[in-house]
């Protein structure tokens, strides 16, 4: 779940569509930096590709994002902020990098891009603020899906717990206003990640660390990735060491971790 309200503004524009009232209309906000990196990684990185299977595509996306600064708050909207479509790749967090992953990935122009995005950010495409995927659970529980929930598939010491999104122990609002949104998570315990486990997951699956507080699904967000004979998952750090998008040993970072969360995008 993203933690913070996101809302704080992009200083500059590439664009602007439609307008900030009435249902349907939204402002885009996307730098002429961000636009230009659009255009260059699906010119090439996905449109020579577009026969691939869409997880290897999603690998070679991600390549494009490993040092770029990590940046917290960067979403427009918000409770008594009229929501925006922002695209800024000058700097991303867990959330925001999948988003632009998943959009980018579906995408052969600057246009669909922007479509996509909309499609992967917003439940039902409904640029808002309470229809944002709040929860990373909510790419396979809203629609439109953005992927699968292949956790089971993975290993045969899936666990299952039933959670009540949203809601604090003390009976307040993580996001007010949304609700509470009951959801049975399967997770695979950290202590239950191997070597073995870890030959079930493709690149490019979208993986999320397993939260056991009340009221959250995952508290952190990132990519699996394949190269040098090892598994590594790419990640929007926070860390101070990082501050960056960097690629983690995935069995290193996942052991200590409460579980994982596995999603995959077909």
């Amino acid at each position: 779940m993203k933690l913070t309200a996101q809302t704080a503004p992009l200083m500059s524009s590439h664009l602007a569509a439609g307008c900030a009232s009435g249902p349907g209309k939204y402002r885009t906000i996307m730098d002429s930096v961000t636009a230009e990196k659009v255009s260059r990684i699906i010119r090439s990185d996905v449109i020579p590709y577009s026969g691939e299977k869409h997880t290897d595509i999603i690998h070679r996306v991600s390549s494009a994002f490993p040092g770029t600064p990590y940046l917290a708050d960067s979403l427009t909207g918000g409770p008594d902020t009229p929501e925006a479509l922002v695209a800024n790749f000058n700097g991303v967090d867990c959330f925001t990098l999948i988003d632009y992953v998943e959009a980018l990935a579906r995408s052969h122009d600057e246009k669909s891009f922007l479509h996509h995005l909309v499609q992967v950010r917003y439940v039902e495409g409904n640029v808002d603020y309470l229809s944002r995927r709040h929860f990373f659970s909510d790419w396979f529980a809203t629609t439109p899906h953005n992927a699968r929930d292949v956790t089971p598939d993975i290993s045969p010491d899936c666990t299952v717990a039933d959670k009540h999104l949203n809601r604090k122990t003390d009976g307040g609002e993580y996001i007010p206003g949304l609700g509470t949104h009951p959801r049975t998570l399967n997770y695979i315990p950290g202590k239950a990640i191997s070597p073995q486990m870890l030959g079930q997951l493709q690149s490019g699956d979208y993986v999320g660390v397993y939260s056991p507080l009340a009221g959250l699904d995952v508290s952190h967000v990132g990519i699996v990735i394949h190269y040098d004979g090892q598994i590594w998952f790419r990640n929007a750090s926070s860390l101070d060491a990082n501050r960056s998008v960097v690629d983690s040993p995935f069995l290193e970072y996942m052991r200590a971790k409460p579980g994982i969360v596995v999603l995959r995008a077909e």
